[in-house]
């Protein structure tokens, strides 16, 4: 064997031995096998939450520019308000300037949970930075679509108009009471 193919031999030995067996394809394999996607980086899930939210102010602005009564915007709080996934009790920032342009718009800014306790909620979101109107939480018993649907249903009952429902995951959305959605990604469900 000459000596550059055993060098190239002996780099390929040690990289196989370094990169951990999801750079190899074994993640990627089994991760096509149960049909999830894979949760992707920091940067690349930031990128794709900025994609998702940039279009969320100028609507505000339009629907603010209509004489809109009581405008309310509703975010979801796991890996949408917040970085639960990657820095729990993190502000998801682009999430975050969002929130504080409804705040400094006179916009409320409502929270809709799967969680069952809102105190704690409350006390991390505005830990993170955020301006918060409300937070409504799932009862025991209740579906997350159930109790997110029943949440926006209360406070359009309460007069708010939810322009904007910002969330992560199908649940956010579904049962209606609220006039545009922006999803952010969830990749397969892994970001709950």
């Amino acid at each position: 064997m000459s000596v550059k193919k055993s060098r190239i031999a002996a780099l390929v030995a040690l990289a196989a031995v370094a990169l951990p067996a999801a750079s190899l394809g074994a993640a990627t394999t089994a991760q096509a096998a149960s049909g999830r996607a894979a949760v992707p980086g920091y940067q690349t899930w930031q990128a794709d939450v900025q994609k998702a939210v940039a279009p969320a102010i100028p609507w505000l602005q339009d629907r603010i520019g209509q004489g809109v009564d009581k405008p309310a915007i509703v975010l979801d709080i796991d890996n949408t308000a917040l970085e639960t996934y990657y820095h729990p009790g993190q502000a998801n920032k682009p999430v975050l300037k969002v929130a504080q342009w409804a705040n400094e718009h006179n916009v409320a800014v409502l929270f809709v949970t799967a969680r069952t306790s809102s105190s704690s909620a409350r006390q991390q979101l505005e830990d993170a930075g955020y301006p918060v109107d409300t937070v409504c939480t799932r009862e025991h018993g209740e579906s997350k679509d159930e109790g997110k649907a029943r949440c926006r249903e209360e406070l359009s009952d309460d007069g708010y108009t939810i322009t904007a429902n910002i969330g992560n995951r199908s649940t956010d959305f579904e049962g209606g009471f609220y006039e545009k959605g922006f999803k952010l990604p969830d990749y397969g469900g892994q970001l709950s």
